[in-house]
């Protein structure tokens, strides 16, 4: 089962590119961030006809995520728990059912959070404790689950390639990577960083539409896909599919993705 996560930045923008790499990665399930539109005017059927069920949970102009599958799904869920006036659309679930095991897929937009600090701020560490409550639960599940996404986190000065740029942003600052590392200390395994566990710089992720960013590989990594006990036993291997962000009009992220023996 290939799990893959990418931020689109806008569907109706990138929907050249969305199906682009649907057609060549073949994941079995994608999750995506920033499709920046309301459920009704997410280009479903276009998705469909390639082989995927689509489900969504919008917003208006700003976040908003949805599940890809070409594999049968139960018990879609949208919403972080913790906060029922939180009106962003940043969090959905899914059961995947494999043919060997049913796999929870956990697909999130974590909030930016800058400027640092501030209400922004306040309202992404909020939002973190909120997720390191719903990580609990689904390790509780003792299921395999899969919680990828856009984390805005660079968790290590090795996911940047110039960490010192980034000293007072949001996405960097101690107290973010602390509750990171809360939320992976429960027992999550960093699929990304283990493919790579000794390398010294990346594999990055992201990269600026401004400065040159992605000509001078001045990039970060903040999307991450991290694996429960019982999904980690069953990983084969993880990447990113960095040729994305040389396509035409791109993303400024790349798709990440892992795939399980299930």
């Amino acid at each position: 089962m290939k799990i893959a996560s990418f931020n689109v930045n806008g569907i109706k923008a990138r929907l050249h590119q969305l199906t682009a790499w649907l057609t060549e990665a073949q994941p079995d399930v994608a999750v995506l961030q920033e499709i920046k539109t309301v459920d009704e005017g997410f280009p479903t059927e276009i998705i469909e006809d390639l082989g995927w069920q689509v489900w969504t949970h919008g917003q208006k102009s700003w976040n908003g995520v949805a599940v890809l599958s070409r594999l049968p799904v139960e018990d879609v869920r949208r919403g972080l728990p913790g906060d029922d006036g939180d009106e962003q659309a940043r969090w959905i679930e899914a059961v995947v059912m494999g043919q060997r095991h049913a796999v929870i897929i956990a697909g999130l937009y974590l909030p930016n959070g800058n400027p640092a600090p501030g209400p922004k701020y306040d309202y992404k560490l909020a939002w973190m404790e909120r997720l390191r409550l719903r990580a609990a639960e689904l390790l509780a599940t003792e299921a395999p689950v899969v919680m990828l996404g856009d984390y805005n986190i660079i968790p290590e000065p090795r996911d940047a390639a110039r960490p010192e740029n980034w000293v007072d942003d949001a996405l960097f600052l101690p107290q973010s990577r602390a509750a990171f590392r809360r939320i992976l200390h429960q027992g999550w395994t960093d699929a990304i960083r283990i493919s790579d566990p000794h390398g010294s710089r990346g594999p990055f992720t992201f990269w600026d539409y401004q400065r040159q960013s992605w000509e001078r590989d001045n990039g970060i990594r903040i999307d991450h896909a991290l694996l429960s006990p019982q999904a980690a036993d069953l990983l084969r291997r993880a990447g990113v599919d960095r040729d994305q962000r040389s396509r035409e009009k791109p993303s400024d992220h790349v798709p990440v993705w892992v795939e399980l023996d299930a």
